[in-house]
């Protein structure tokens, strides 16, 4: 296994070059993206030729508000990896802290933060400063109580800190999101993900919401022009599909669950509460890999942990997973 894989999800180049006797196309099972990507609606017209206007970033900016259940400070931008990023330059309070386990891009941005467990976050808050994690949580799919973060958030509000919570997973689970219970006085900044619940991770979508001086600092970043016309027109059209959605995370949930049970028939016990992917933990799990691999199927290593392996959702190839384990048994 190239350690290329275990950077991030999604290199199906890197693995169809490592494996190039596995069968074509290649199930990705790496990312956590939805497999059920939303549809536009026929008709739905992107003017490619001029400048988006201001007036539909405006409509953009409503339909994810009332879909967040949030009417605060909120900003669009090119992703929420790319919002984070440029998050991190905007002088954040000091000291630093990361809850681990976590994205790359978290320790990437704030490369000088003290890893901290989950359960030591209270403690923390309590001597200010940043506080970054994802909740859900990404790999193990860890959820922390919306009420339970709005406290952390306060706690460090009180002594010139910031809570910053990466939701991109949020949508994929509801009452999951701390944004509908936050007020203008919170010391609370959230970031949103469109592509990996809308499963269109191409058009490059996210948001920051929440503090008004964080919020207002990354749109003067971005310009007047902080993302295409595509994603204003998909995404607009997309989160006022609030049908979709709710069927949507019903059929996530169910998908899951039968994930567990195929995962559980090949002795892999799963964990975490974000339907969109599980993390299984064995010491076998860099052969568990490797087979599936040979079968064309890509799930997510890590070069921290040999003994993890994360599975997004197979949609509709849920039969050639399970006859790649049957093929391997």
């Amino acid at each position: 296994m190239s350690r290329d894989l275990t950077f991030h999800g999604g290199r199906i180049e890197a693995a169809a070059r490592l494996y190039p006797d596995a069968p074509r196309p290649w199930l990705d099972l790496s990312t956590g993206i939805n497999p059920y990507a939303w549809t536009p609606p026929a008709g739905l017209a992107v003017d490619q030729q001029r400048l988006p206007s201001g007036e539909e970033l405006a409509a953009l900016l409503a339909a994810a508000g009332a879909a967040f259940g949030f009417g605060g400070a909120l900003a669009a931008a090119p992703g929420s990896e790319l919002a984070l990023r440029l998050m991190a330059t905007l002088d954040l309070p000091r000291p630093w802290h990361l809850v681990t386990p976590c994205y790359r891009t978290h320790r990437d941005v704030l490369p000088e933060a003290e890893a901290i467990a989950a359960d030591r976050i209270g403690e923390v808050a309590a001597r200010g400063g940043t506080v970054l994690l994802a909740n859900p949580n990404n790999p193990d799919g860890r959820l922390i109580a919306p009420e339970a973060l709005l406290a952390v958030a306060r706690t460090l509000g009180e002594r010139g800190g910031l809570l910053i919570v990466d939701e991109a997973f949020a949508d994929a689970l509801a009452g999951t999101s701390v944004l509908p219970l936050v007020s203008a006085d919170d010391a609370v900044v959230v970031l949103r993900s469109f592509g990996k619940f809308y499963g269109l991770a191409g058009v490059r979508l996210g948001f920051v919401g929440g503090a008004r001086s964080i919020v207002s600092g990354l749109a003067a970043l971005l310009g007047d022009w902080p993302v295409s016309a595509t994603a204003l027109a998909y995404g607009t059209a997309a989160y006022r599909d609030l049908a979709w959605a709710e069927r949507m995370r019903l059929r996530l949930v169910a998908e899951a669950v039968n994930l567990d049970a195929l995962l559980a028939s090949q002795g892999l016990v799963a964990r975490g509460a974000c339907p969109l992917f599980r993390l299984v933990e064995r010491d076998d799990a860099g052969k568990v890999f490797e087979r599936l691999a040979s079968a064309g199927i890509l799930t997510r290593p890590f070069d921290d942990r040999a003994d993890w392996l994360r599975f997004g959702l197979p949609g509709a190839e849920f039969d050639r997973l399970e006859a790649a384990f049957a093929a391997g048994g």
